[in-house]
């Protein structure tokens, strides 16, 4: 017979093993209390939420839609813009008519010069519809402010919008009054940084305070017909020509420009600076986009003064406007002079006329002083490129000699 295993003995001195607990009990008996209590809680918890989220959903109040600025149609079709570029469709497809920019540094007091051109007192009365700012009784002041904007409303017809920046909307608009093209430009009130006052001494952005200095009766600089200051934004009616193109759109169309052309919008834009600054006005973001041109008369118009500021004689320690048409001096040690710095822009602006790019797209400090022009152009001209973009701001012409330059007069030098 099969003697049966022998069972090991205990070793002598050690407890007996203890029994496993059989795998066919009950889960419960492997599971203290306390973690069955937060099972079924969380469990709990879970169908509370799925039960309630439905209600919770249909009791959240819905936001009420945001009111156009001005009623009237999607699309205008007599402005620039094409019809399809509406305020509800894409904002960017269209060109912009009045781009918006970094915001302006602090002013500078305004050296005391005699003011230039229109800009006698009361002048801008006829124009400025202002609404006064806070005052004893907000009720009123929001009541105004609902009557000039229904006052715009009766005035204009609104299209599509043209352009949108940081600092506001531009929308196309027709005069119903004689059916004249205007634009619209919006700024919410929270983002105007600085504000100055009107010859009749109204309180206004600085924007439209520069822009009343420069564009009273001047053609190189677009007009500002009215104004109104509302209790969240601030409303400008702009010129805007019937057929119109910003020079970066016009200079992207034909690739080019051929010295010709690029000759008579330059001299129309220098003209503009020029009388800018004789306003002791600082545009501070000249570039092609801030250029207007009118494809029927081929005027060329500066536009957009949110960057702009007083001219002063001293150098200036804090920049606004666009990057990459800021000169060396500013990248390199923090400061700049207004008139040396306006230079260096507009030799960028020639650049891109005739050559159809930005000098220093491919990287500035590799390319600065070692700058590379096409053949076909004229030795005047490259000349004249070569001048405004000189690394030193003392080497660089004055607004002055530009306008007496060679390429400018097309003199063609031996």
């Amino acid at each position: 017979r099969a003697m049966p295993p022998a069972r090991p003995r205990p070793r002598a001195g050690l407890p007996p093993p203890r029994p496993r607990a059989s795998r066919r009990g009950p889960a419960s008996a492997r599971l203290s209390p306390s973690w069955l209590w937060r099972c079924w809680a969380g469990i709990s918890a879970w169908l509370l939420g799925t039960i309630a989220s439905p209600w919770l959903r249909l009791a959240r109040p819905r936001p009420r839609p945001r009111p156009r600025l001005l009623p009237g149609p999607a699309g205008d079709t007599g402005g620039a813009a094409a019809p399809a570029a509406s305020a509800a469709s894409s904002p960017l497809r269209a060109p912009p008519l009045l781009s918006a920019a970094a915001g302006p540094e602090p002013p500078v007091a305004p050296p005391k010069e005699p003011p230039c051109g229109d800009g006698r007192p009361g002048a801008v009365e006829r124009r400025s519809g202002a609404v006064p700012g806070p005052g004893p009784s907000a009720d009123g002041r929001v009541s105004r402010a609902r009557k000039a904007q229904q006052g715009l409303k009766e005035r204009y017809r609104l299209g599509s919008l043209l352009g949108r920046g940081g600092f506001g909307s531009v929308f196309a608009a027709t005069r119903l009054s004689d059916g004249a093209p205007v634009a619209i430009k919006r700024v919410p009130r929270n983002r105007i940084g600085h504000w100055g006052e009107l010859p009749d001494g109204t309180r206004a952005p600085l924007e439209i305070v520069l822009l009343d200095k420069v564009s009273a009766g001047f053609p190189g600089i677009v007009q500002l017909h009215e104004w109104q200051e509302l209790p969240n934004n601030v409303l400008m009616v702009l010129e805007r020509p019937e057929r119109c193109q910003d020079l970066l759109h016009f200079i992207r169309a034909r690739g080019f420009l051929c010295e010709e052309v690029a000759r008579h919008l330059f001299r129309q834009v220098l003209e503009a600076v020029r009388h800018c600054t004789s306003c002791g006005v600082l545009h501070r973001d000249i570039k092609p986009e801030n250029i207007l041109v009118d494809l029927a008369t081929g005027q060329a118009k500066l536009i957009d003064f949110g960057c702009g500021t007083y001219l002063q004689a001293a150098a200036y320690t804090s920049f606004a406007g666009t990057p990459s048409y800021s000169p060396p001096e500013w990248t390199q040690f923090g400061w700049y002079y207004g008139k040396a710095a306006t230079v260096w822009s507009l030799g960028i602006v020639l650049h891109q006329m005739v050559c159809g790019e930005h000098p220093f797209r491919r990287g500035w400090n590799s390319t600065w002083g070692r700058l590379s022009l096409p053949r076909r152009l004229s030795p005047e001209c490259q000349n004249l490129i070569r001048r405004c973009l000189s690394v030193l701001s003392s080497e660089r012409p004055s607004l002055e000699d530009l306008s007496c330059d060679p390429w400018m007069q097309d003199i063609r030098v031996p």
